[in-house]
């Protein structure tokens, strides 16, 4: 036995020797990839080491300041090849002596669109299976309204009910996530889904982005990744805006129904001047104003105005700088939602209004720093700080006359809020028995401070108060990712998230415990996804995760005993292939199990819970070259969903669509000319219980004409080609008229008819 332990220390002294001398034996690269023309730094880049004769292939991805590294490599000769979304492909030969690091500089040309190009793999982010999606789709699909960012999401579907300055209804894998309940929003990392807002849960008002400064989005479906929490139960959608301008601009828009906008884009430093550093920089401002009466009876009067500054900086090889300072405010009248009998018997038409003194405004105004920094053993630490102001004020009259027959049921919800946040991130690149493991840690938080209120009102004048309070609510969240790439073709993500929320409420006119009070609640979600590369241009994905959406904190206090955290439970499984060079496709399987869809009706100051809901669908998508001209997109979703203890026959889920489907033709001339043909399609569904109701469904077609200059643009947008009547926003709701005897209701269909044939006209100038 000694003469063992002796032999096993000796050779354990042997290796740790041996240590010094392997590495001596080996060699690195080490490198950088930077946009060829900014000199900016590029993350999530795929770059591959091929050993010379085409042998064993390594991948990585450039980190947050665009950095990559190979280690312990064999002394040889390399083939080293970059390639990112938008950018042309950088390939160079590298010969490595034995314990040499090599510094290599990468610079990628941003080039057009050629789906041939387009790669299905993302090392960096592998959950983000829609990137290619989402990318050739910024391109090709035309923007005319911050509306229009959302619908780039696939299978994301958006109605508007009160006259364009409210948020948007928002639709996608068979949820009605109302105003953004089931679907998690963010901008720069600035939040927008608002926590026990005044008008509801979750409440996304997404209207302080101008469209043409987003210059990246991100789409997750389901709640398989760890650093999104809550409401991203269906999925979430992470915007970023552009971190430098290629160039200045100015934009005039002119439409029907006095539709203007103008557009002011400017780049401050150019590529010569600095504010802080020697390094790349880059600075902008970016300002949108907006007018229209829109296509109803009444004039809508709205207006917005957007103001964006934003600065972005290298500070040193190691550290890099974003600062953002952003304004939006807005008022506008509504012309709400109307009765189908209203139309029918002929009380008003189409486009009336069965109280026209409904509208709102709105403002917000933010403030993010956000400072990354490389660190030792190929870590980087990004922090971001964040604060916004916001305020909210609407009237609205859903049910008209029926619980004040003679001034109506007119209600004002106001929303006063300070919000403060903190994320930051920790990613470490490193090994796990000779493979590649990618680690992110997690760590932040999100205090709300709010003033809401429900109240009564005639004509727009305040009459009595409903609710009245402060909400304070805080959101401390930490998560574990782990990436680890088990073979040359298998790569598992596995994470663990827990959140805590601390509610606490204060009536202004019942401090009792029944109303106001304190609670606290906790989550923790975990997630696992699979990967496989079973070709260079095919990769299968198996996913799973737990994810939740909170409760508005004036229904915490109340029962704090209740499921506060409903928890949700998704899987799915899918591919992301390209069967032939010019045909990019991503198609999934999934399921989605709901704990109780319980929601705050900020309408009515009371929790409704529908129990415990199932969903199950397919995603299709598919971006297709035709021509070196002509591209041709699809997007088709099927989805099922019903409520698991309600009976058959009354276990509809209201307004959850089952069929929807977005599809165009575009067609880009290296001339300039550049024309898109699009439709829209979802199909009838329930709008209550039982399904007696039907919200209508609807086909539309528009279409957009423009021809690019270098130093200038002219074009033309059409919504609704074909002049169809159909209905935006759809409900089912008891309503009495003032027409109709007291004591009487009926429960019908309501709706906000949509757009009418919309022509717009834009020209613009660059410098």
């Amino acid at each position: 036995m000694p003469y063992r332990r002796v032999r096993v220390v000796g050779l354990f002294l042997l290796s740790f020797l041996s240590l010094p001398l392997l590495a001596q034996n080996t060699a690195s690269i080490r490198g950088v990839v930077a946009d060829s023309t900014s000199r900016q730094q590029l993350s999530g880049v795929s770059v591959r080491l091929q050993t010379a004769g085409g042998g064993s292939t390594v991948g990585t991805a450039s980190d947050a300041l665009g950095a990559f590294r190979f280690g312990e490599l064999a002394p040889g000769t390399y083939t080293l090849r970059a390639v990112g979304l938008g950018y042309g492909s950088r390939t160079e030969t590298l010969t490595l002596a034995a314990g040499e690091t090599k510094t290599v500089q990468l610079s990628l040309p941003v080039v057009s669109l050629n789906l041939s190009e387009v790669t299905v793999l993302q090392p960096r982010d592998p959950n983000q299976s829609l990137a290619a999606i989402s990318h050739i789709d910024q391109i090709l699909r035309p923007l005319n309204s911050a509306q229009d960012l959302l619908r780039l999401v696939p299978g994301l579907f958006i109605a508007q009910h009160a006259g364009g300055g409210k948020a948007e209804q928002i639709f996608i894998r068979g949820f009605d996530c109302d105003h953004g309940t089931d679907f998690a929003v963010s901008v720069d990392g600035l939040p927008v889904n608002m926590v026990s807002h005044g008008h509801g849960q979750g409440y996304a008002d997404f209207h302080f982005v101008i469209p043409e400064t987003v210059e990246q989005l991100k789409v997750y479906k389901g709640p398989y990744t760890a650093r999104f929490g809550d409401f991203a139960t269906a999925g979430a959608g992470e915007f970023s805006t552009k971190t430098r301008l290629d160039q200045s601009q100015v934009k005039l828009e002119l439409g029907q129904f006095d539709t203007r906008r103008a557009l002011v884009m400017l780049d401050l430093l150019g590529n010569n001047r600095h504010l802080f550093s020697k390094k790349p920089e880059s600075a902008y401002i970016a300002s949108e104003y907006y007018f229209t009466n829109s296509y109803f009876d009444a004039k809508q009067h709205f207006k917005r105005f957007n103001g964006l500054a934003k600065y972005t900086g290298q500070l040193s090889d190691k550290t890099s700088l974003t600062l953002l300072g952003s304004h939006f405010t807005s008022n506008w009248d509504a012309s709400g939602q109307i009765p189908e009998r209203g139309v029918r018997e002929g009380i008003i038409s189409r486009y009336g209004s069965i109280d026209p003194s409904e509208g709102g405004q709105t403002n917000r105004t933010n403030a993010s720093a956000v400072l990354t920094t490389a660190l030792p053993h190929d870590a980087v630490l990004r922090q971001q700080a964040y604060y916004s102001r916001y305020n909210f004020g609407l009237f609205s009259n859903f049910t008209f006359f029926l619980n004040n027959p003679v001034n109506g049921d007119e209600i004002r919800q106001t929303d006063a809020r300070n919000l403060y946040g903190y994320t930051g991130t920790y990613d470490q690149d490193t090994q796990l028995g000779g493979r590649a493991l990618h680690t992110t840690f997690g760590l932040g938080t999100r205090i709300d401070a709010t003033d809401v209120a429900l109240l009564n009102a005639v004509r727009r004048v305040v009459t009595d108060t409903t609710i009245s309070g402060r909400v304070n609510e805080q959101n401390i969240n930490a998560y574990l990712d782990e990436t680890l790439t088990l073979t040359e073709r298998v790569t598992i993500n596995a994470a663990l998230r827990a959140d805590v929320f601390r509610f606490r409420y204060r009536d202004q006119r019942n401090t009792s415990d029944s109303v106001s009070g304190r609670a606290t609640a906790a989550r923790v979600s975990p997630k696992l996804n699979l990967y496989y590369q079973l070709a260079p241009e095919t990769q299968l994905f198996v996913r799973s995760g737990f994810g939740f959406h909170s409760n508005d904190a004036r229904g915490v206090v109340r029962d704090p005993e209740a499921n506060v955290l409903p928890r949700a439970i998704g899987y799915e499984v899918g591919s992301t292939f390209k069967p032939v060079p010019s045909l990019v496709v991503n198609v999934a399987a999934w399921a989605l199990h709901l704990q109780d869809e319980l929601v705050y009706v900020g309408d009515e100051g009371i929790t409704e819970s529908t129990g415990p809901t199932r969903r199950f669908g397919v995603d299709l998508a598919a971006r297709y070259q035709v021509t070196t001209r002509l591209f041709a997109d699809l997007d088709l979703n099927y989805n099922h969903g019903r409520q698991v203890d309600a009976p058959a026959g009354a276990n509809y889920i209201p307004l959850a669509p089952s069929l929807t489907s977005i599809g165009g033709l575009t067609f880009k001339a290296p001339s300039g000319l550049n024309a898109s043909l699009r439709y829209r399609y979802i199909d009838d569904r329930p709008a209550n219980d039982d399904g007696s109701i039907t919200a209508r469904g609807y086909f539309l077609l528009d279409a957009v004409l423009n021809y690019t200059h270098k130093h200038y643009q002219i074009g033309a947008t059409i919504e609704n080609l074909l002049d169809v009547e159909w209905n935006q926003a759809q409900f089912a709701t008891e309503t009495r008229l003032p027409t109709e005897p007291v004591g009487t209701s009926v429960d019908e269909l309501h709706f906000t008819p949509g757009t009418p044939f919309y022509l717009k006209l834009n020209a613009s100038i660059f410098f």
